[in-house]
This record gives structure tokens, sequence and C-alpha cells, in this order.
């Protein structure tokens, strides 16, 4: 793994000043363990996926924890879901020593429930993703995310700023795992991601869900790659993957709770509209996306009717992985769309407001989107709208519309 600087260490140092422990959560091999112990290196760690590890911990648990009271990493709690409890026992023997535990999970959508169910106000939560683009160039996080903390959007916007996209269209190919990205060989990169997704589905889906037809679910990771992007029809999947609508909303929860997709909500505050509410939703990282649907170079993609939902996915998780860096709390992601086919790809929620993002392939704004943007912005007598797009320029494109590029981002 490699020792790129992540946005999160100093979210994570603030967290371990607040609560008595920290858990990372977060897909596999995205550095979890490397930050934890880049972090704090004179601690103690200890591998859950180790069978020595993991024979002495699962043997007594509240007896390891007896004897290791603070300045402990626990890697992969997901494979001992008892410890969640034991820690709670732990915690509350000495509630007011803050910063004693790391915790790193991964891959399970049982790990949140058993942190809410033992760890209740005892422990800070991160998510740990792939590489945001200015981890992957070693450059602090651009200043427009410091609006999600309540900064006046002009005085982190520089009008006068060009913008080089070119970087960063490399990066939305290749994607942010960090292994893979740190290769100069395709062929390695490739090999890296065939493993991941067979990993991925022979190996952590198995583990998890033994009952699982695998082979019904491989179909339908297939279709939800070519579907990335859009609004979910879970009739119309069903049909194609042959189980039932039932089937197809757990497999959607499945690959949701292990952090390979990212389903978004519909947004609804108080506008009388019919809003479609069915779940849109993307694969969080758009390398692996690329690599499942076969694409060998830019040019192959930029040929593909899929490039705007791609770049779309791309930019919002980007967004949301910036928001994730700041200390922004109590926020929500959603999308908008009315049966009138009026859209929003990224509507942000939180102590900062409403913010609409609209986001588009392109350089030029159609004007059709500049009036949905607008009357959004309207109806919810929101401040600004934002559209992000390949332009290289900074700059208002109606009184409450502002043009963000990428790169900026």
């Amino acid at each position: 793994m490699t020792g790129k600087k992540r946005n999160l260490e100093e979210k994570l140092l603030k967290l371990l000043e607040v609560f008595p422990a920290v858990v990372i959560i977060g897909p596999r091999q995205v550095g979890k363990t490397f930050l934890s112990r880049k972090i704090k290196k004179d601690w103690q760690y200890f591998d859950l996926e180790s069978p020595a590890t993991y024979e002495r911990v699962s043997t007594d648990p509240d007896f390891f924890l007896s004897k290791n009271t603070e300045n402990i990493i626990l890697d992969e709690a997901q494979e001992f879901p008892a410890i969640f409890k034991a820690l709670r026992g732990a915690i509350d023997k000495n509630r007011d020593k803050k910063g004693r535990f790391i915790i790193t999970g991964s891959s399970s959508p049982e790990l949140l429930t058993n942190i809410s169910e033992s760890l209740a106000g005892r422990v800070g939560i991160l998510e740990l993703e792939p590489y945001k683009f200015n981890e992957s160039i070693e450059v602090p996080l651009s200043p427009f995310f410091k609006i999600f903390e309540g900064e006046d959007i002009n005085k982190v916007i520089d009008l006068s700023k060009k913008i080089d996209n070119g970087p960063i269209q490399n990066f939305w190919f290749k994607g942010g795992y960090p292994e893979p990205y740190s290769y100069n060989d395709d062929m390695a990169r490739e090999l890296w991601m065939d493993n991941y997704i067979n990993t991925y589905i022979n190996r952590d889906i198995k583990k998890l869900f033994p009952r699982l037809d695998s082979k019904k679910f491989q179909r339908f990771l297939l279709m939800l790659y070519k579907l990335s992007g859009t609004v979910i029809n879970k009739r119309d999947l069903a049909s194609v993957v042959e189980v039932s609508e039932p089937v197809i909303k757990d497999y959607i929860d499945i690959v949701h709770g292990t952090f390979i997709w990212r389903n978004l909500t519909s947004f609804e505050h108080n506008i009388k509209k019919q809003i479609i509410k069915m779940p849109r939703g993307h694969i969080r990282d758009s390398g692996l996306l690329h690599h499942a649907l076969k694409f060998n170079n830019l040019k192959e993609l930029d040929e593909h009717p899929i490039v705007g939902h791609s770049f779309e996915s791309f930019v919002i998780e980007e967004i949301i992985k910036g928001i994730n860096a700041t200390m922004a709390s109590n926020w929500s992601a959603h999308y908008y769309r009315t049966r009138n086919q009026a859209e929003i790809d990224l509507v942000l929620h939180g102590k900062f407001g409403v913010i609409p993002i609209e986001v588009k392939y392109g350089i030029k704004t159609p004007k059709k989107l500049l009036m949905t943007l607008n009357r959004f912005v309207e109806e919810h007598k929101l401040p600004y709208g934002i559209i992000i797009n390949n332009s290289t320029k900074i700059e208002w494109l109606s009184e409450k519309v502002i043009q963000i590029p990428v790169g900026f981002i």
C-alpha cells in the first residue's frame, strides 16, 4: 500500500480526541490498515484475519481487553462481531478516557448494525474510500469543500482561476484504489481488478451470505454495471436476473452495504411535486466500473453511451469523499427527479442548507439544464445551485447558478 497522505488523517485524530474509540469502515484494499498504523505507529496491532490472533481474541474477548486496555488497533473486526460487546464493557470501565482504540472493518452490512447496537455514543465512525483525486496527486483538499463547513461560496471560489481538467480525466478512467492506481502497467492493473471482483464474489459474498445463489448474484452484478448512474427499476431488473423483486432489493442492499454500490434516495422537501421515489445509484469506483464494462482506454469510454452516467457518478463520489473529509456532520446526499423529467443529479442537505448540483460531461451548459436548476433554486428558496462540468473557468452562469470545473473539486 502506498504512503500517500489521506484527507481523513486530521479528522481521525480529531475523533480520537472526542471518543474512546474510532471505527474506520470501507471496502477492502483502500488503506484502512495503513492509515491506522501510520497515525498511531506505536500502538499495538491485532489482525483478526490472522488465525492466531483470532484465536487469542475470540477465546475470551473480555480477558483480552482487560490486558489490552488502550492504544490498540483491531483490524478486520467484522471477522469477530462479538468483539463489539466486549469493547462496550472495556470502554465503560473508563468512559472518560479518550482515544483508546482504532477498529477497522470491511465488506459487511452487519458491521454498522453491531456498532450501533453495542457502541452507540462511544465511537466515532470514519468511512475510508479509494483515493480522491487530490490524494492521488498529493495536493491539499480543494477550498471548495469549505462551503460544507459554513463558508460563503464567494470567499472560497476564485473566479479568476483557470482550471486544467486534463489530469483528472486519467484518474476518472483508472479509479482510486490505491494499489492498482500506482501501477504503470495496464495489464497488472487489469489483473488486480479481476482478482478484486472475483474475491468479492467468491470469498466476501459467499462468506457473508452462504445461502445466496452466486450465479444469479453475478448476473445481477453484470446488469448493475450497465445501470450504474440510473434510476433502478427493481421489477425490470428482477425479470432479467430471473429472481423476485424482493430478492433484487436484497441484492441492492448487499452491494450498498459492502461498499461497491451507493444508493441515493430521492429528495423530498416540502414541495408538492410528483417525485420519482425509485432508488438511483452507481458503482462507487469508476475504475472498477470501467474494468467491468471492458473499456481499454478513455477513447473507448468517450464513445460509449454510458460516458455521461460514469462521469456524473465519478463527480458525485468525489464530492462525497471531500465532504467526508471535512468536519461537516448530519448531512445526506440525494437525487431529484420529477415525473415531468426535471432532474438534479445530486442534492446535498445538511446544516449548510440545501445545495443542488448538476453534473455534465461537456463544457457548455444547455439552456434547459440551466432552467431546471434555476427553477429548483427558486422553488426551494436557495442561495445558489452548482453546475460541475469540463469547462476551464469558474463563473456565474446566472444570478444563482455557478459553474465549477471538475478539476477544481
